[in-house]
């Protein structure tokens, strides 16, 4: 049996046919039940609504209940557990459910909170986020995106680098003006596109400080279980392992209003002798970015459980 890790998509990996692939399956479609009565509404018939799926205040849970219940589909085929976990954003808290650390009802709960925490922070804030991108590997980018920000921002306005997602893309985000006409200053610098994402929550910036000492508030009252975890979970925030209640609960908060340090994450992983790595959740999002993130590293297999086909792939391949 080989090693693996798996991985939890966020926001933004949503859409209106993640529930279609596995509707056949009666272990799915009884944790999608399960979810729709903790929240108190029919998952399936928001995810049928575009624009209500889009709404942070429904996506977030529902990343997360879709997410938990295609873990447990793949739970009752496989016999061995994965090595490590991670979760891009919002995907750690399903990383959590996946380990044992948060119940799946608390989880459901806390980020429905954190959705209205977060859509709350921006009261009176007009705010965006935008995917900076380039396609060469001798380009700073990192470099060139914080001397930006800091040329662009005042005390005011401000845009910040928020997710580090590759060499090669970085998201910033910030007061929605400058989001809107930083485009020129990094094409001027060399990099590729500017993509202004569709979202006004200017997730994982300072604005998000607000929501920070609210989750810290809400997740005390949580029970957290440190103990008989399943796997380790590597953080967003500083792509390390947490052990115990209280540096959990610190991850979690800085998380929400500190950058995702996805592209040292996923190193870390291959560091840890890692190579077979399955998003676990709607998409395919973060199998593209690790076909880049690790594209000059030998032996690294990506698989995506968007379908049941993807866990039959992946039981082959692993042998698990």
């Amino acid at each position: 049996m080989k090693d693996y890790v798996v991985l939890f998509p966020g926001q933004g990996s949503q859409n209106q046919n993640m529930l279609l692939n596995y509707d056949k399956n009666h272990i799915f479609n009884r944790h999608i039940e399960q979810s729709s009565e903790i929240l108190g509404y029919d998952i399936k018939r928001i995810v049928a609504n575009e624009t209500k799926l889009n709404n942070t205040l429904y996506t977030q849970p529902i990343m997360v209940a879709t997410s938990i219940a295609i873990w447990e589909v793949f739970l009752s085929q496989t016999k061995k557990l994965p090595k490590f976990a991670a979760g891009h954003s919002l995907g750690e808290y399903s990383a959590l459910v996946a380990n044992g650390t948060f119940s799946l009802e608390d989880c459901l709960k806390i980020v429905s909170k954190r959705a209205k925490y977060m859509d709350d922070a921006m009261a009176g804030i007009e705010g965006g986020m935008a995917a900076i991108m380039s396609n060469n590997p001798e380009l700073d980018l990192a470099n060139i995106v914080n001397e930006i920000c800091k040329k662009l921002s005042t005390a005011d306005k401000f845009i910040q680098p928020v997710n580090y997602n590759s060499k090669n893309q970085i998201v910033i985000a910030g007061h929605k003006t400058l989001i809107d006409t930083c485009e020129s200053e990094f094409k001027d610098q060399g990099v590729k596109r500017v993509i202004v994402l569709p979202v006004s929550i200017a997730a994982h910036s300072t604005i998000m400080k607000s929501c920070s000492d609210k989750l810290d508030k809400l997740l005390n009252n949580i029970n957290i279980s440190d103990e008989n975890i399943l796997f380790p979970i590597l953080h967003n925030i500083d792509a390390s392992e947490k052990i115990g209640k209280v540096d959990i609960i610190k991850s979690l908060c800085d998380q929400v209003c500190h950058p995702v340090l996805w592209d040292r994450t996923i190193n870390n992983l291959f560091n840890n002798n890692i190579t077979n790595f399955v998003e676990i959740g709607p998409g395919k999002v973060l199998t593209g970015l690790n076909s880049k993130i690790l594209s000059d590293r030998e032996g690294v297999s990506n698989y995506a459980l968007d379908s049941f086909d993807g866990i039959e792939e992946v039981i082959g391949a692993c042998n698990v």
